[in-house]
């Protein structure tokens, strides 16, 4: 390996270091739902972002919370030595993808038969330290 694609390899690896993935799958809330708060954390910094999904009445916001505090655990595992609250961390990207639907038939009048879609979904949330 060349000594510019190492050091860019290095690079990378760096800037890799500094951001953190969680995800969330077949949570069973309308994914509608989920993106009015997920909308609310969205470029938030950290510590503001878990108070306003602790303080938030919408039953999403409960997974939220898990799924942010996951990201922010898995940063810590990739920054050893390093504190949290001495970071910048930020929410820098929360995405909300509908998953898979469960189908249902609910019963209507003169034998007929209306289909009910009982929708779930898959949140993907990315943690980035901002150096200041």
């Amino acid at each position: 390996m060349g000594a510019r694609k190492r050091l860019r390899a290095e690079k990378l690896k760096d800037e890799k270091k500094q951001t953190a993935i969680a995800q969330l799958n077949n949570s069973p809330i309308s994914p509608r739902k989920m993106r009015m708060v997920a909308d609310l954390i969205r470029g938030v910094e950290v510590n503001k972002a878990l108070n306003i999904l602790t303080h938030q009445s919408k039953f999403a916001s409960v997974g939220l919370e898990k799924l942010l505090r996951s990201a922010i655990s898995n940063w810590e595992q990739k920054n050893e030595g390093k504190d949290v609250s001495e970071e910048k961390l930020v929410v820098k990207s929360i995405e909300v993808a509908g998953g898979s639907m469960l189908k249902r038939i609910q019963p209507a009048p003169q034998g007929r038969a209306h289909r009910i879609r009982k929708r779930s979904n898959n949140v993907t949330i990315i943690v980035d330290g901002v150096n200041s």
